[in-house]
């Protein structure tokens, strides 16, 4: 089971900015406020580590928490997190958005 959703776009050229933008967001499915908190540092700091080597400059990047992102061990949230945006690179890579 995924432990979030990756959602990303691409900024317009007149807005581009060299950076990586990203946001995170957890619901209340996944529980009392402790643990949307505990999910969102945990996708904050896989996102810290992976969007430097495998995240796109002039892209905004949105992690949705699921319940699963409380009990995944920490190196297969990396993982998935650099999985997700490989794949998200050749699905739109014709679309133009987010591609390298």
């Amino acid at each position: 089971m995924a432990s979030f959703v990756l959602q990303a776009v691409r900024r317009a050229e007149e807005d581009a900015v060299p950076t990586i933008g990203v946001g995170f967001t957890a619901s209340r499915k996944i529980g009392k406020a402790v643990a949307r908190n505990r999910a969102k540092r945990r996708l904050r700091e896989a996102a810290r580590r992976v969007l430097p080597r495998c995240g796109e400059v002039g892209c905004d990047y949105v992690l949705v928490a699921r319940q699963a992102v409380l009990t995944c061990p920490f190196q297969d949230l990396e993982r998935q997190l650099a999985r997700a945006l490989a794949g998200l690179r050749s699905q739109t890579r014709s679309k133009g958005s987010c591609s390298p």
